[in-house]
């Protein structure tokens, strides 16, 4: 439900205020784009463009002028430590060098809320690590809420809270 790809039977959601549950389709859209940040187990990067066109995509669909969203995207992508890779394509970089390119496109529109599924699932453990230890400065830096979903036990005790889920209920 977080996702706003779904609407509830019953009750109301509420993000940053506003209520997803009583958007159309077009808003939720609209909602998601500026809300939310998606950081999936794969990256999902367009093989056709560069980590830079990548990360401007979203930019780009809500509105920003190219020069604004490339100057947003550069800045992004150094925070992340791509500098150096922006006109490289994702076959021209690692699985944690795409990883971080999904990271940094997750939070081109400043979403209030980021959603990681299995975000290090597909990396070895030093990329993993590397990647979670990125995760953890943003959240500190940019001041957005991440929620990970995770089977890393690992990953899940250096986070701030655990939150499981076990046959179907909600357990701290």
């Amino acid at each position: 439900m977080i996702d706003i790809l779904d609407t509830p039977t019953k009750g109301t959601i509420l993000i940053d205020g506003q209520d997803i549950t009583s958007m159309d389709d077009r808003q939720r859209s609209s909602a998601r784009n500026e809300l939310l940040g998606f950081i999936f187990q794969y990256h999902h990067l367009l093989p056709d463009f560069t980590a830079l066109e990548n990360v401007m995509m979203p930019l780009l669909i809500a509105g920003k002028k190219k020069d604004e969203a490339t100057r947003e995207t550069e800045k992004l992508l150094n925070e992340v430590g791509l500098k150096d890779r922006l006109h490289h394509f994702p076959d021209q970089l690692s699985g944690g060098q795409n990883q971080r390119v999904a990271v940094a496109r997750a939070l081109a529109n400043q979403p209030k809320i980021i959603i990681g599924d299995e975000p290090t699932g597909n990396l070895d453990s030093h990329s993993s690590d590397k990647v979670y230890e990125l995760l953890k400065k943003l959240n500190r830096e940019f001041d957005q809420t991440f929620i990970l979903v995770t089977h890393d036990e690992n990953m899940a005790r250096k986070t701030d809270r655990i939150v499981r889920i076990v046959d179907g209920k909600i357990t701290e």
